[in-house]
């Protein structure tokens, strides 16, 4: 931490070496106006910043900051969530195969339920108080020198980075809105990139790889602001498009005409004539029908990728400030390495950050990101991985190596080359945030109350790391970090899950004096006089007043006397002794000839005003940033509850092997009750269960269906399950008594569906989304015994 001289000299607070006369020679203290102007404009930096996290008042702007905090809270503890449950999600993806084919031992299948226990919070135990304060100690040391975890992320594999990231994004720097805590973790990332430049020799590799590093960009644009923006830009554009189911725009040769082929065997239900099932892709592109059908549709999709490009550039100044500045770090880096880079291949690097790791996920999977409700059709699908792939092609020198057919879409690369890389330039173009770093800084070092909500087993964790890279990350035992590391010792074992509570971590430097009072650490320096401060500790009381008194608030004129003479006769006690309070500073003020009755005490009513209208406008930009907020928070629940829904299936699906596992070790054993042989109680049919066409259309569960419209009151569906694991879905119709359709569903089968991300059912008549049935039927059959 700089010194405080350092701060103040950074926010244009004066450090000369002129003495503070205090008041033996009080026209010195102010020597001219212009002077005494600039040196109060200087210190009002710090006051400002006091004054819009003001604690003591309670006007409109004060609960909606309450608000807007809240909220902020809420979507950083959501996300953290919706993290733990996508890590979670990835996990089961990866055994998930191992369970469908049958192949994983019991004891493997018990162990993975025993990764997704809840957390008891009777369980387990808290570390000891001196164990608090030294992982304290170690956590702000973490937090406000970015540099170590830099390097710790450069260190860690690709196995421990998801859990470092959580900790990381999500708990070292979960407060996404607060801007000391995101320009901390973007501090974090200039060192990262840096290394990563000094590190990767091949250009063309450098951040493409799958490494800790593009894991942790891509977990950055996840955050509650990145989100924001993607909802904001591209879910209107998204839900227009899926809305034309029937818009087929395959431009694939071979799937083109293979689809032509399905379609004239079914209108004349017979083989065409002279056109082979199978061709090569050649033959495909060759055939003059296939040409006459893609034609059209390259001049849709790059009309439809026209609009999105359109809607993304537009969207420049809504792009989050981290995003943007990651952006500018890219383009100083390449220039730095690489000299002789043209504006070309600097575009490419960054493009493929902005929307290989951003924009185009969010384009080609929306439902993840809570950008449309339910599952977009076939058609809708293939045409927004085209879309994503037109743009990731323009971003980037195109390769039609692997999909030769996508260079018949190079005429829309070549149209906005110009347009994106003035795009990507222009995203580069923020201002940096180090001075006010040092400002935030600075102000936290008075805050009482830095506390972290991080779980035992994050704190673990990383403490693990930190000794396993303790010679990469501190060879010096004269670091701080050794200190700490060498204090605490070795790290405790990771708890069970039922046992990983989260605790308040309160954090506080070892080394740094906290700041108790902004008043004498400003005087620390000499050339902020005691009147000075006075000055504008005067005008933070008088805001404060007309902020608390409504009837005077209300008034268009500002009268410093009446304000102050109003507040010390009402019958509050806390506004008694603040109007008496300031009656006796003005005094005084006058009295050093700093202000003048005769003028109105213009100058400082001036001041007031302003920092009352600045305030007015802050309440504005809450009031409208909470009204943003508040649809990123319900997007963020909706995620939690899509993944809590996939969470549920898997667990279901553990359930049931362990149950079918049992029902197989029985099923020919014979129990003997005294004399008497019993076999095994038969297993009892749950169900059936039924649903109207109607509910499973309003629950997204039907997505696309051939029912006619008038037909579509009549039809209802029965649900069984006569075993663990499977169903039987009955489509039938009012007024007979047999089925129309019946189906047989494993639950190994829809869970496969869903891990080769096929989230469609045929059932003949209807199509059925393959994660909302999973979630019917988890939710239906939960309570089954056997």
């Amino acid at each position: 931490m700089e010194s405080r001289q350092n701060i103040l000299k950074t926010y244009g607070i004066p450090v000369s070496s002129r003495p503070s006369n205090g008041g033996s020679n009080k026209r010195t203290t102010m020597s001219t106006t212009s002077s005494r102007t600039s040196k109060r404009y200087s210190v009002n930096a710090l006051y400002s910043m006091a004054a819009e996290q003001d604690v003591e008042v309670e006007d409109d702007l004060a609960r909606a900051q309450k608000r807007l905090r809240e909220l902020k809270s809420r979507i950083s503890a959501q996300s953290k969530k919706n993290f733990v449950l996508e890590r979670d999600v990835r996990y089961l993806d990866s055994r998930i195969a191992l369970l469908i084919a049958n192949r994983m031992a019991l004891d493997e299948k018990q162990e993975v339920e025993s990764t997704f226990e809840d957390t008891d919070s009777s369980e387990g135990t808290f570390p000891d108080d001196r164990k608090m304060q030294q992982y304290g100690n170690l956590f702000f040391l973490l937090q406000t020198e970015p540099r170590h975890i830099a390097v710790l992320c450069r260190l860690v594999s690709l196995t421990e980075i998801d859990t470092l990231l959580q900790t990381v994004m999500f708990t070292l720097y979960g407060n996404q809105y607060e801007s000391r805590e995101e320009h901390l973790l973007l501090t974090m990332f200039q060192s990262v990139l840096s290394a990563q430049f000094e590190t990767t020799l091949d250009f063309n590799s450098l951040l493409r790889a799958n490494t800790p590093v593009s894991r942790m960009m891509t977990t950055y644009t996840r955050r509650g602001p990145g989100q924001s923006y993607l909802k904001s830009v591209l879910s209107e554009r998204i839900n227009n498009l899926i809305e034309h189911k029937e818009l087929n725009l395959e431009i694939n040769p071979l799937k083109v005409y293979q689809q032509m082929i399905k379609k004239i065997e079914e209108d004349t239900n017979s083989l065409p004539q002279g056109l082979p099932r199978a061709v090569t892709p050649d033959v495909a592109a060759a055939n003059t029908d296939v040409q006459a059908m893609i034609a059209p549709r390259i001049k849709m999709l790059m009309e439809i990728a026209n609009s999105f490009l359109n809607t993304i550039i537009e969207s420049i100044d809504q792009v989050p400030y981290g995003i943007r500045w990651i952006c500018k770090q890219i383009r100083s880096l390449t220039k730095r390495k690489y000299p002789d880079a043209n504006e070309f291949a600097i575009c490419s690097l960054i493009g493929g950050f902005f929307f290989l790791r951003f924009v185009n996920p969010a384009i080609v999977t929306p439902q993840a990101y809570m950008l449309i409700e339910g599952i977009p059709g076939t058609h809708p699908r293939r045409t927004l991985t085209l879309i994503a792939k037109m743009l990731q092609n323009l971003a980037n020198k195109p390769s039609y190596a692997k999909e030769e057919y996508m260079s018949m879409l190079n005429p829309f690369v070549e149209n906005n080359k110009q347009r994106i890389n003035k795009f990507l330039m222009d995203l580069c173009e923020v201002g940096d945030f180090y001075e006010s770093l040092e400002m935030d800084q600075y102000m936290a070092l008075s805050k009482k109350d830095l506390v972290l909500n991080i779980t035992l087993n994050e704190i673990y964790n990383t403490h693990a790391l930190l000794i396993q890279h303790e010679e990469v990350l501190a060879p010096s035992e004269k670091s701080h970090l050794h200190i700490l590391l060498d204090d605490i010792g070795p790290a405790p074992p990771q708890v069970p899950r039922k046992e990983n509570k989260t605790i308040e971590l309160p954090l506080f430097s070892r080394w740094e004096t906290p700041i108790r009072d902004l008043a004498s650490a400003l005087m620390s320096d000499s050339s902020v006089t005691q009147y000075d401060i006075l000055y504008m500790e005067t005008k933070s009381i008088f805001v404060q007043l007309i902020r608390s008194i409504p009837r005077i608030s209300e008034q268009k004129q500002i009268d410093l006397p009446t304000i102050a003479e109003t507040a010390a006769t009402t019958k509050d006690a806390t506004l008694v002794r603040k109007g008496i309070k300031v009656k006796e500073m003005l005094r005084e003020l006058e009295e050093v000839q700093i202000m003048d009755r005769e003028d109105g005490y213009r100058l400082m009513t001036e001041e007031v005003a302003q920092e009352l209208a600045h305030l007015g406008n802050l309440r504005e930009k809450i009031t409208e940033e909470i009204r943003s907020l508040e649809a990123v928070y319900k997007t963020i629940c909706d995620h939690n509850n899509y993944l809590r829904s996939q969470l549920d299936s898997y667990k279901a699906y553990l359930q049931n092997v362990r149950q079918q596992t049992s029902t197989d070790l029985t099923s020919t054993s014979v129990v003997k009750v005294g004399d008497k042989e019993k076999k095994p109680a038969k297993m009892k049919v749950l169900g059936p269960y039924k649903f109207s066409y109607a509910q499973l259309e309003r629950d997204g569960i039907i997505v696309e269906s051939n029912v006619p419209d008038n037909r579509r009151q009549n039809i209802y569906f029965n649900i069984t399950s006569p075993i663990p694991g499977t169903f039987i879905i009955a489509l039938h119709y009012k007024g007979r008594d047999a089925a129309i359709l019946e189906m047989d569903l494993k639950l190994d089968d829809l869970l496969e569906k869903q891990q080769d991300n096929v989230m469609s059912l045929d059932l003949e008549y209807v199509q059925l989304n393959v994660p909302k049935i999973l979630q019917l039927l988890n939710k239906t059959f939960a309570k089954r015994k056997t």
